[in-house]
This record gives structure tokens, sequence and C-alpha cells, in this order.
């Protein structure tokens, strides 16, 4: 078989369920028949999830097997290439960890929290990280299960987050809607105002001008009967 031919072999018997990628879980599972730990095998995973998603594609897998996997994986197909030096093979990508370990680390965890919109939900991201970390050196068979519940939880806050976000803007709708209400109230109320005092206005002119009519007419008629008692007067 050729490089590519083994990887795709050893692609298929890792995706035992035909999912057309492979996780953590998948690799973990050939670890009794692969001359690995399963912390190697971790380091192995992580360097070959280019995208850092958490799976493995067809090119993903073929890839990093053309580069650095061949010498590792081949005893699991009983492939003669295990022959051509199989500790120069498997340093490089010891090497290659172990320089970039604290770089890949930052890298790896930055790359989960950007997918999982962390920075939207979490001031503080240290806690996750130093446990994520801990479980990565320690317990890499248990970091999947970490990482799924991860996901489960940002997805949560996520969903609290916008539910808390549509129920503020629906409180500013209320807020504005009644501010509005409020004013227009406040204008019909001016504008009854002005009309009952315009109306006020009238009926207190209307009613001078009947009163200075009055005392019109008391005044005429006073003067009317002065004149008479001058004209009487005359004649005696």
């Amino acid at each position: 078989l050729t490089v590519l031919g083994k990887a795709h072999e050893f692609f298929q018997i890792c995706d035992v369920e035909g999912k057309g990628f492979i996780t953590r879980q998948d690799m973990q599972s050939l670890h009794p028949e692969l001359p690995l730990s399963l912390e190697e095998l971790e380091k192995v995973f992580v360097t070959l999830d280019a995208d850092g998603n958490g799976s493995l594609t067809p090119k993903e897998f073929t890839t990093g097997f053309s580069e650095f996997g061949k010498h590792v994986f081949c005893s699991a197909l009983n492939s003669e290439m295990m022959h051509q030096s199989e500790g120069e093979a498997a340093c490089p990508l010891k090497c290659k960890e172990t320089v970039n370990d604290d770089d890949d680390d930052e890298f790896q965890f930055s790359n989960l929290m950007d997918r999982l919109g962390a920075k939207k939900v979490l001031d503080d991201d240290s806690d996750v990280k130093q446990l994520w970390l801990q479980l990565r050196k320690d317990e890499p068979h248990l970091l999947s299960n970490f990482e799924e519940f991860l996901v489960r939880i940002f997805s949560q806050l996520q969903e609290a987050d916008n539910e808390k976000n549509e129920l503020e803007c629906a409180l500013k709708k209320k807020i504005s809607a009644y501010d509005e209400e409020i004013q227009h109230l406040y204008e019909e109320m001016e504008q009854q105002i002005k009309k009952e005092k315009e109306q006020f206005l009238l009926k207190e002119t209307e009613r001078f001008q009947s009163y200075s009519q009055d005392l019109k007419c008391k005044l005429l008629s006073k003067e009317q009967e002065l004149e008479q008692l001058v004209q009487q007067q005359k004649r005696v």
C-alpha cells in the first residue's frame, strides 16, 4: 500500500461507525493496538487536528499521516514501513510537541474559547483554562468530555444571554412606547387646558360686555330721570 492508501485504511479502522470523521474517543479506542500511550495519542490527535475543532477529517488525517504518522501507526496495519527508523520518526513528533507545547496549549484553548463564543458570556476564563490545561496534561482521555460539557454550558449561557438581550430590547421598546404615550397625554392635557382657558376668557369677555351694557342702560336711565327733574324744577 502507498502512504495515502495506508492512511485511508487506518482512517476507516478508526472510524468504525462510518461518520466520515474521527474523534478523540475513536483514536483512543485503538490504544491497545498501538505502541503509544493515551497521552501520546492525545498529542498526535491535537497535532493532526489542524483547525482545532475536536475532529479529524480524512484530509487532515491523511495530510498529517503522510508527514509523520506513518512510522507511528503502521504497526496496527502490520506494515513493512515500521522498519524505517521508527525511533527517528517518532522523535520529530515528540520534539515538536515538547518545544511548542505551551504555545500549542495557548492556541488550542484560545481556539476553543473562540468557537464557543466564550468572550461574549465570560469575563475571565482563567479558571476554565486552568482546569482545561490540567486535564490536557494529566487526564487527556477526559478532555473531550470536558470540552463537550463546555459546549453545552456555553450554549446555555449564550441562549440565556440572548434571552436577556431580547428582554432588554423589549423593555426598551415598552419604555419608549410608555414615554410616547405620556408625551401624547401631556400634549392633549395642554391642549385641553388651553381650550378651557380660551373658553373661560370668552365667557368672561361676554359677561363683562353684558355688564357694561347694563351699566350704560342704567346710566342712561338715570340721566333721563335727572333731566326730567331739572325740567320740573324749571317749571316751578
